[in-house]
This record gives structure tokens, C-alpha cells and sequence, in this order.
């Protein structure tokens, strides 16, 4: 049984979830021992090359999704934890903020990808209208060696700082963007920045 987790509802400017702590020591565990190894060199894609962009982030990142297909979700760490996300304790809140979260309660699909924002990295604004949902959990090393890298929403001139094993879930309508981020010491530089799991998800109909 999952236990119990607290969340902060907020209506406006648009309708979002913020769980403080998401993750318990067990699960940051197996999480941590995945996001180190995709630090590594090599790892992780350029994005701009991947997806074909120019301008809108230059952080690099790995498709889950294509690493582990269906069958091979559970040899990932980060997959096989994420399903957290979609237990009735998270998605009923989240679910009741607007009659547009409703169908989260009935997602039927999700994708899922791990981002590492490095010194000088930012996402520039943008929509996901292509899926219903997003969650998004946040971590960095303890302390915290870099500035920046808050998520904003330049629409509703709103941005708020990603605390450490922080959820946030929303429509994935809503344009949002990351603020360049800068890590305060050279000697700290690798894998000292922020990283984030990205779940895109909702339902789609099936013929």
C-alpha cells in the first residue's frame, strides 16, 4: 500500500498538483543509481539533433520509452518507480482540480523521459499539446550548486523553483519553459545541475 502524501492544489493561474517530497528514501535509491548512470558520457541525446529543433532547449536528455519498450519496462529504475504517479492517491486530486484533469483518472497511455540541465542549459517556451498531462518530478545533489532552472509560464507571468523530489502535475496545454540554468563552481560541474523525469501522459481511444 502506498503511503500517504500530501499535495498542494492550485486553481490558478491555471489548474496544477505540487507534491513535496514524492519520492521515500527506497524509491530516490533506485532513481539516483539511474540518473548517475545516465550522467555518463555518451548517455544521454542532444536533443536538438534528436528532435530535429534548433532553439528551444540544449539540454540533453533519453527517451525511456525507446530504451525500455513495454515488455522491458521493469528493468528501469526510474519506469518501474514512476508508476507511483498514476495511483488513485495521485491521480483523484489531481483529477478534481478542472473538468479538464478528469480523464487522467482513465489514462490509458504515457511516456516518460529523463532531462539533465547542465551550466547554460534552459528549455525555451513551449506546449505539449500532443498529450493530455504532464507530471514532472525534480532532483539535484545536495546542497544545491546552481541557480536557475525554475520552471515558468510566460502567459501567466508565474514561475515557481523546482524543490528537490518535487512533483508538479498540469494540462499539458499550458505553455511552460525552464530559466537558464548556472552552476555556481567548475569543481562541481558534472552532474551538479538539475535533472528532470518528464511523464507525459492521458487517454486516448482505442479502435
Amino acid at each position: 500500500m502506498m503511503e500517504q502524501i500530501s499535495a498542494e492544489a492550485i486553481q490558478t493561474p491555471f489548474p496544477h498538483l505540487i507534491f513535496h517530497n514524492f519520492y521515500n528514501n527506497d524509491e530516490l535509491k533506485l532513481i539516483w543509481e539511474e540518473l548517475d548512470f545516465y550522467t555518463k558520457p555518451d548517455k544521454l541525446l542532444d536533443v536538438r539533433e534528436y528532435l530535429g529543433v534548433v532553439d528551444k532547449t540544449n539540454a540533453k536528455a533519453i527517451y525511456l520509452d525507446v530504451v525500455y519498450p513495454k515488455k522491458y519496462r521493469k528493468l528501469s529504475n526510474i519506469l518501474s518507480v514512476n508508476r507511483k504517479i498514476f495511483e488513485p492517491q495521485v491521480l483523484e486530486p489531481f483529477s478534481k482540480l478542472h473538468d479538464s484533469c478528469l480523464p487522467s483518472l482513465t489514462c490509458n497511455y504515457d511516456h516518460t523521459k529523463v532531462r539533465y540541465y547542465h551550466d547554460g542549459d534552459f528549455y525555451e517556451p513551449h506546449t505539449d499539446n500532443y498529450f493530455q498531462f504532464l507530471a514532472f518530478s525534480y532532483f539535484y545533489r545536495e546542497p544545491k550548486r546552481f541557480d536557475g532552472g525554475e520552471l515558468f509560464f510566460p502567459k501567466y507571468n508565474y514561475s515557481f523553483k523546482c524543490d528537490n523530489n518535487s512533483l508538479i502535475m498540469m494540462p499539458a496545454w499550458v505553455e511552460h519553459g525552464v530559466t537558464k540554468v548556472s552552476i555556481k563552481d567548475s569543481d562541481y560541474y558534472d552532474g551538479y545541475g538539475r535533472y528532470a523525469i518528464t511523464s507525459f501522459f492521458g487517454n486516448k481511444q482505442t479502435e
